[in-house]
């Protein structure tokens, strides 16, 4: 689960203790904030068969791996998504669906209680139709409430993930309502990371640290309305925290993310990063690549911060913040993330939220993800 504090530090002894598998990067979404990469066909060619994705559990079990995410893209794209389910339960895995609700049918789901799925995350962009399907450019709010009512009468554990942004911030008021009338375990509010398409749209999509600070405190007056019945989680943005979150809890330190084309990365974003080596468990044992490849070990640990990070009483709760976010916003990976207050490049993210907070003379339509858009939006940007 996220956390809102910063400095939370989890010990994984050396084990990959997140596994992540993204087992397709197909998705019916067009989400302005979207990190996946648009050219589908050439990773649906490539992706994991289901005997490739079931030797990856098994080392991951090996590797000492615990809990275990379904992810995509959207996961229900793939046919084989409750066999995997089924064979990582046998494995000893803690198993979350993460999708947008998108084909979760009652028969789907079914299955996937039979198969022994543990708990879903399920995302909802607004609570009001018009504003969900505008943002993820479908129709998908009321498909989202179905699944939501289908997950909870399997009696399953449900994580609500609202993305926050400026167009949806001023409801989470009435989301934590609605998730608390459906007997939701847990919401989580999370402020967009601005990477790819989120830094395309970034003025469009970016609240103000006023709204952010309304939001908090809506959400502390749900805390302590709803006492124990549900736990609320608010991830504010990196832009206004002055220091930066401990990123994946260091990279290579517990989270594993396999591609769907068998691509082992520390993180989900770590292929904007150019000069990395990038290798598959098509050619090499997940150990190897977890313990032993140049590119977990690259920013791995403290060894190779930089300073001031190096000489940082914080490095060790945070270690230099995140890679992509630094290469994104400096141009380099290894520089201090420019969300710390403390990074040579924070002006870069003070420049970001001065532009936010100025009216615009006329607001600009949000670049939604899809091939067409892709020229036009990253030259522009």
């Amino acid at each position: 689960m996220p956390k809102e504090s910063q400095g939370i530090s989890l010990d994984g002894q050396g084990k990959p203790l997140w596994l992540t598998l993204e087992l397709t990067y197909r998705c019916p979404l067009k989400c302005s904030w979207c990190n996946n990469p648009l050219d589908f066909k050439d990773y649906a060619e490539r992706e994991l068969s289901t005997e490739e994705w079931k030797r990856v559990l098994r080392e991951g079990r090996e590797l000492g791996a615990l809990q275990l995410g379904f992810t995509g893209g959207e996961p229900l794209q793939r046919p084989d998504l409750e066999e995997l389910v089924a064979y990582a339960d046998q494995l000893g895995y803690y198993t979350n669906l993460i999708t947008s609700g998108i084909g979760l049918t009652e028969e789907r789901m079914v299955a996937l209680k039979q198969a022994g799925l543990k708990q879903v995350q399920l995302s909802l962009q607004a609570i009001t139709p018009k504003l969900t399907d505008e943002l993820v450019g479908a129709k998908a709010h009321a498909l989202k409430l179905e699944a939501a009512r289908r997950i909870k009468a399997h009696g399953f554990p449900m994580v609500l993930n609202m993305p926050v942004c400026k167009q949806n911030i001023g409801d989470v008021g009435a989301m934590c309502e609605y998730a608390l009338e459906m007997g939701f375990e847990y919401v989580e509010f999370a402020n967009l990371q601005y990477y790819n398409w989120a830094l395309v749209n970034r003025d469009e999509l970016m609240p103000s640290l006023a709204q952010v600070r309304e939001a908090e405190a809506t959400i502390q007056h749900w805390r302590q309305k709803a006492g124990k019945a549900i736990t609320l989680y608010f991830v504010i943005p990196d832009y206004y925290e002055g220091r930066p979150k401990a990123c994946m809890n260091g990279w290579g330190a517990i989270h594993l993310t396999i591609a769907p084309d068998g691509v082992a990365m520390p993180c989900q974003e770590a292929r904007v990063i150019p000069g990395l080596e990038f290798e598959s468990v098509r050619d090499k044992p997940l150990a190897w690549l977890w313990h032993e490849s140049p590119l977990f070990r690259k920013y791995r640990g403290l060894d190779w911060l930089p300073e001031p990070c190096s000489s940082c009483a914080d490095k060790e709760k945070d270690f230099g913040g995140c890679r992509c976010q630094a290469l994104l916003l400096t141009g380099d990976a290894s520089n201090t993330d420019p969300a710390c207050s403390l990074s040579p490049h924070h002006h870069v993210v003070q420049e970001a939220i001065t532009s936010v907070a100025r009216p615009l003379r006329f607001r600009k339509p949000l670049v939604k993800r899809s091939a067409s858009a892709v020229s036009t939006a990253f030259m522009e940007d």
